[in-house]
């Protein structure tokens, strides 16, 4: 129900979208209800109306209910890639694609424990679930953008924002860091707190912010907002006898500011907060937008009482005064007229935009610790950069698909068209199915869609094979098809959904981009599934009953069956003994040097060097290595030429420094002499300039609010969104004065000369007049400092220590669930341990094993024999360990089909014998080569082709499958018999 629910929320809004941009001022009912009305009628109604159609075209009337069952689910998949093209818009556009394929941010806050302690919060599970929820609800009030939120480790929350827009990323920092503290008080009056009045102007007190009365707080002074639109103060200053006191103007640092005295409530239980607060939302007023807000019971409660005890005075044009702070700036002052329980609005001269961010804040409530300003781990991705690994991996996958139609159609002649036919639906319905789902497609989640074809004809094999064993005990056409369907059942049940519970795991564990491959591979299984055993076996039953196919004609690669495989254990198993052992001693030797920045901690940039020559990947290191203290990894990016431009040569860096702007000097340096130049952004300022006052009688608004300030032109060689030039200012003017500029946009502005979305290369920093002309001189000069002639990343990635430490365990941890979860799944399933113990035995040979091949080849990958073989100095980092759950998942596929067998073939014995073993081994050979040998297509061309980012990837789950696939043979078969006789305390024969 919620993926149709999904659906049908996806096809209107799309539909109201495209037709709402295409004909604004059209009426709902002839505007764009129709395409949705036409998508509804096309997914729901056409299959049904289709199916019986063909049903009765083939004269097969009782195929029309699992003809339409196809149609429905195919119709369905292709429901978002319709929508767009009603809509006018690309086919393309209908996946959501991550920043390692589309370019953007992903950043992780961490909480800051100093702040939290000193009020007295703990940093709890619980906080930390509802930091989650706030986050979210402040970044994403609707729900609709495409940004994910998710706690990491115990005191972490992380942010992924999709797409190169810098604009929303800056947003989004921006509303992390405002806690968001609403608190309504009242202003202080001489007829109810003259008392308090006094306290404040004694001598010793007029300094002080906070006034404490026998040890309680109970008044303090707190600044008036100003407003954006017209630079005022959002709280006027009052009038009358009742205000003596009250309002204070001072100077702070050279900086006029106005304060109010707010009457602080001392009974904690009945103050009354944003947590009360059950919803915001925004308005228009007499003075423009405003907000509405609505209390809980609880809040309405203290609300009512709160403002029924200062009700107007009778005979007297005395209000008492609310106060409404957000972040400990009065905002709004409102006079209590009458008695309010559960509801109210803030006035205060708001911009549409400031209204809209106060509701964001409001509606998420104020975080229950504050977080660090800036994130403990950025990763970045260009946009070029990102669009290049796509398609690569588009690429990759386009010929894996064709390699293995290629194949199968060829080795199992027509039975392989219909697998054919199955894996082309495979393909459709998982990419409107992850389009439904809103899924994000990432670089693995992309190798994940290659894994999966490959996979699935692993299901077909199972059948076919199952078909001509059925046949070649005499059975007819039509029991050989319902035999080898029956049969393979199943095994195809247990084979996939071990390898889904890896998925599962994965899924918990990962990064945004190894979840990607998770939901990519579950959803994948799944599907395959589907269309290898209903669909498959709807097509041949048709076949079968048309005529169209009366035998099974197929290739037999392996016509004689009668391997001694058993005899040759000790051999094998002495082989795999002493490769863990040589694989095991080079992990040891290469020590932490085996684990990349994501277990480690460091920094990973991409850089590019200026001119059309390039210097090695040796030239280069030889550069950078004296300029950091541990030992760095440099591997060579290329970018083919596109269009007009040329083809680009990146280099990545990997070092253990976790400070990109120390990474970023140290490269500066190396390369600030000699030949190889980097491309350096060169950031200069023009003369700064007054800008002219206001005229006499002209009305202050946004627009002119910088009138009599000054301004200064910068000028860029590498384009520069105005959003990273605006945080860069903000952190020179708190620098400058953290007291004074505190909130730098209260002050200053970045505007961009050109385009308000792109990057340019011309910016405008202003400043109202509030701001001393020797700060605005000294904030210029610091920001040509910080910018000028420094490294243009293409690729910024940083963990630190913490993080990769927590990192580490969250990687073992789901090695370890992986194999438990598959080990507990075998025992129910075979009704007994001895099973999933013998499967788990193999699959920590082949982890081992593959990950001691996979730190040997990292040597030849610094040698030019083996770059030019296309190795790297490959790193165990997350998306390595999404491989090697992944060789897990399908080192299990492979050793269920043949225990499966084992099992068959046991009957009922009570032990199992070698004979048995080699039995079931010979029958399912054909099988095991087939699927590994269609898998390992997919995954070579994906190393070939798909680019440097999954090339570590590829190259682990190669060596995995086939090493998969020989432990399956020599390993896991051999322990399974030496567990169950020595659990039986017989010896196991051999006949």
């Amino acid at each position: 129900m919620n993926s149709l629910g999904n659906l049908v929320l996806l096809a209107q809004d799309q539909a109201m979208t495209a037709g709402a941009a295409a004909n604004e001022a059209a009426p709902a009912a002839g505007g764009y209800d129709w395409k949705l009305i036409a998508l509804l009628v096309g997914t729901f109604v056409l299959p049904v109306i289709l199916a019986q159609l063909i049903a009765r075209g083939l004269r097969l009337k009782e195929y029309a209910g699992r003809i339409g069952v196809v149609l429905f689910v195919l119709f369905l998949s292709l429901v978002p890639f319709l929508s767009q093209i009603a809509n006018g818009q690309s086919v393309y556009d209908a996946v959501t694609w991550g920043i390692d394929l589309a370019g953007g941010t992903n950043m992780v806050f961490e909480v800051d424990e100093a702040a939290a302690r000193a009020t007295g919060k703990p940093v709890t599970a619980e906080v930390m679930t509802q930091m989650e929820g706030a986050v979210k609800t402040r970044i994403n009030p609707s729900g609709v953008e495409e940004v994910t939120v998710r706690k990491v480790g115990q005191n972490r929350i992380e942010i992924i924002v999709p797409g190169a827009d810098t604009e929303k990323a800056q947003q989004i920092k921006e509303r992390i860091v405002n806690l968001g503290e609403l608190e309504f008080d009242l202003v202080a009056n001489n007829l109810e707190f003259d008392s308090i009045i006094k306290l404040a102007q004694e001598e010793a007190n007029k300094d002080k912010s906070e006034l404490y009365e026998n040890g309680k707080l109970v008044a303090k002074w707190r600044r008036s907002a100003k407003s954006k639109k017209t630079g005022e103060w959002m709280v006027d200053a009052g009038g009358g006898a009742y205000e003596n006191g009250v309002v204070r103007e001072r100077d702070v640092n050279g900086q006029k500011v106005r304060e109010i005295l707010v009457i602080n409530e001392p009974d904690p239980r009945r103050r009354i907060t944003g947590e009360l607060l059950s919803q915001a939302s925004g308005g228009i007023g007499e003075t423009g937008p405003n907000v509405h807000f609505r209390f809980n019971s609880r809040g309405g409660t203290l609300f009512s009482q709160l403002t029924s005890s200062h009700l107007p005075r009778e005979g007297t044009n005395f209000r008492t005064r609310l106060a409404i702070l957000l972040n400990d700036e009065l905002y709004s002052a409102p006079t209590i007229n009458s008695v309010i329980s559960d509801s109210g609005e803030i006035t205060g001269s708001f911009t549409q935009e400031e209204v809209d961010e106060l509701v964001s804040v409001l509606n998420a409530g104020a975080l229950q610790v504050p977080l660090k300003k800036q994130p403990v781990n950025e990763y970045t991705v260009s946009p070029l950069l990102g669009v290049d690994i796509q398609q690569k991996g588009l690429r990759a996958i386009g010929l894996s698909v064709i390699g293995v139609i290629l194949v199968t159609a060829g080795y199992y002649l027509w039975p392989g068209v219909i697998a054919d036919i199955s894996l082309i639906l495979n393909l459709i319905i998982l990419l409107g199915a992850m389009a439904v789902i809103d899924a994000t497609f990432t670089l693995p989640g992309l190798a994940g869609i290659a894994l999966t074809l490959g996979m699935a004809i692993d299901a077909n094999v199972l059948i076919y094979e199952r078909m001509r064993e059925e046949q070649a005990k005499g059975a007819s056409f039509r029991m050989s098809i319902k035999n080898g369907f029956d049969k393979a059942l199943p095994t195809i049940l247990d084979s996939n959904l071990t390898t889904m519970i890896t998925a599962v795991v994965l899924y918990y564990i990962g990064t945004d981009q190894v979840k990607g491959f998770a939901v990519t591979l579950f959803v994948g299984l799944a599907i395959s599934m589907f269309c290898a055993v209903y669909v498959g076996r709807l097509i041949f039953d048709i076949a079968e009953k048309k005529k169209w196919l009366t035998e099974l004609k197929m290739m037999n690669l392996v016509p004689s069956k009668n391997f001694d495989f058993v005899g040759k254990r000790f051999f094998f198993i002495g082989l795999s003994v002493t490769v863990m052992i040589l694989g095991l001693l080079v992990i040891a030797y290469r020590g932490r040097d085996n684990m990349d920045i994501d277990f480690r901690g460091g920094s990973m940039v991409t850089f590019q060097f200026a001119g059309d020559t390039q210097p090695t990947v040796d030239a280069v290191l030889d550069t950078v290595q004296p300029k950091f203290e541990d030992p760095v990894s440099l591997e060579k990016l290329t970018i083919p030429a596109k269009g007009t431009q040329k083809a680009r040569e990146l280099f990545r860096l990997r070092t253990l420094v976790d400070n990109p702007i120390k990474t970023r000097d140290a490269l500066r340096d190396a390369f600030a002499t000699g030949d190889n130049k980097l491309i350096l952004q060169s950031f200069s300022a023009g003369e700064i300039k007054p800008i002219a006052p206001l005229k006499e009688g002209e009305t202050p608004t946004e627009a002119n609010r910088y009138a009599g300030g000054r301004e200064v032109e910068f000028t860029v060689s590498q384009p520069l969104s105005a959003s990273t030039l605006n945080g860069e200012a903000d952190a020179v003017f708190d620098g400058i004065s953290a007291e004074r500029y505190g909130k730098a946009d209260t002050f200053v502005v970045v505007n961009p000369v050109g385009s308000d979305t792109e990057p340019v290369k011309k910016l405008v920093l202003r400043a109202t007049p509030d701001v001393p002309e020797a700060d605005f001189k000294a904030a210029s000069e610091a920001l040509v400092q910080r910018l000028d002639k420094q490294p243009v990343f293409e690729e910024l990635n940083t963990f630190a220590a913490q993080v990769a430490t927590d990192t580490q365990v969250s990687a073992l941890l789901a090695i370890f669930f992986s194999l438990l979860a598959t080990t507990i799944y075998l025992w129910i399933r075979f009704n007994g341990v001895t099973f999933g113990l013998a499967a788990s035995i193999a699959c920590f040979h082949d982890v081992l094993i593959t990950l001691g091949i996979m730190a040997a080849v990292s040597y030849l990958g610094l040698t030019s024999f083996g770059q030019s073989i296309g190795l790297l100095d490959f790193k165990v980092n997350l998306t390595i360990v999404a491989a090697v759950l992944t060789v897990i998942g399908y080192s299990l596929n492979d050793t269920i089909v043949v225990f499966d067998r084992i099992r068959e073939v046991r009957g009922k014995s009570p032990t199992v014998t070698y004979e048995m073993v080699n039995r079931s081994l010979n029958e399912t050979l054909p099988r095991t080569l087939l699927t590994s040998s269609t898998t390992l297509l997919v995954l070579v061309v994906l190393y070939l082709i798909g680019g440097e980012s999954v090339r570590g990837f590829s190259l682990c789950l190669i060596l995995g499958i086939v090493i998969g696939t020989y432990s399956s043979i020599y390993v896991a078969s051999p322990v399974l018999v030496w567990i169950m006789s020595r659990n039986s305390g017989k010896k196991p024969l051999m006949s």
